[in-house]
């Protein structure tokens, strides 16, 4: 588990999250005027995953429980063709996050009931690494510290699970960026959240150098009229992972929330410009490296060759900003 958590942080290297549910996909799908079936899903993910040369900056997948089963035209399981590719394949397996009883706002995630046996089929599949999400709200009561609790300990037990499986966990607390809090509101309920995630996973006996954080960057709310630069972001989401995480995690994996394409490489490039940090700084982002593929695609296979060529880019400038190489004047020379 230690050698897959690193892996899936080499330098140069992050995680492609196409493990979107059956409802966001489709969502997905309107927005270019596509149906979404079972067909037009796998041959979008086909596409995505036989890009030429992924490895080179796509350490490894999120897959939802679907696609983990699907293969391509000629019949190759999709575990195959990543694993060819130099790729780890991994699954989400939580069910979602349901409204909290008797908090109202707030929300804890489900999927614990039967997860052991999930696990277990999972890594017959190929599984070799997964990811648990819980989201935090930041509203006028909220988050409370027993929402807070509520998903960490939850969050805790299914790390423990994966471990006894030998696969490893993604603990993934994402701070949403609805509402109109300001950046020191989502530094407050990070650093929180954090701190209760961290001595739940000690209580739980979770060995921490098999595992890996997928955390949102310090941002305030899309609702706020003052949206901090890159560099405030930048120093905020360090200085709250530095009083909350400890050095034994081998590295920090940063979802992309509602940040656009370059947003997303260029905070990652700007905190790792700062470095002096005891983890690998890296990226699992899923509409940030796709959104360009699915614009390109649109659904025909006469555009396959122009999907990969989006998704090979984005990767690309999240490889160069993993060591804070990258410079906005690459996208348009691209």
């Amino acid at each position: 588990m230690r050698t897959t958590a690193t892996a899936l942080v080499a330098p140069g290297k992050g995680i492609l999250a196409a493990d979107e549910s059956t409802g966001t996909i489709k969502k997905r799908f309107d927005s270019i005027g596509v149906e979404s079936t079972e067909d037009t899903r796998r041959g979008y993910r086909q596409m995505l995953f036989t890009t030429p040369e992924l490895g080179a900056h796509i350490s490894g997948v999120i897959l939802f429980d679907e696609t983990i089963r699907q293969g391509t035209d000629d019949g190759v399981p999709f575990v195959k063709v990543l694993e060819a590719a130099g790729v780890i394949p991994g699954i989400k397996v939580d069910t979602g996050a349901k409204p909290l009883a008797l908090f109202p706002g707030e929300t804890v995630t489900e999927g614990l009931d039967g997860l052991r046996e999930r696990l277990a089929e999972y890594g017959r599949l190929g599984a070799r690494f997964a990811k648990w999400r819980a989201t935090i709200i930041i509203g006028a009561d909220t988050p409370t510290t027993f929402a807070i609790d509520a998903n960490a300990h939850a969050m805790a037990r299914y790390a423990a699970l994966c471990q006894e499986a030998d696969i490893v966990p993604i603990v993934e607390p994402e701070i949403l960026m609805d509402g109109d809090h300001d950046l020191a509101a989502c530094e407050d309920a990070t650093g929180r959240t954090l701190d209760a995630l961290y001595r739940q996973l000690d209580a739980h006996r979770v060995e921490l150098p098999g595992t890996l954080l997928k955390v949102n960057m310090i941002v305030p709310g899309k609702g706020n009229a003052v949206q901090d630069d890159d560099r405030a972001i930048a120093e905020a989401t360090i200085r709250v992972l530095r009083a909350n995480v400890p050095a034994e995690v081998p590295g920090i994996v940063f979802l992309s929330g509602g940040m656009s394409d370059e947003q997303a490489t260029s905070r990652l490039n700007e905190m790792n410009g700062i470095g002096g940090f005891p983890w690998q700084l890296s990226f699992s982002y899923g509409r940030a490296l796709q959104a360009p593929a699915l614009t390109a695609w649109v659904g025909d296979p006469r555009n396959v060759a122009a999907g990969q060529r989006a998704l090979a880019h984005r990767a690309k400038m999240n490889g160069l900003a993993r060591d804070g190489s990258y410079d906005p004047s690459m996208e348009s020379a691209a």
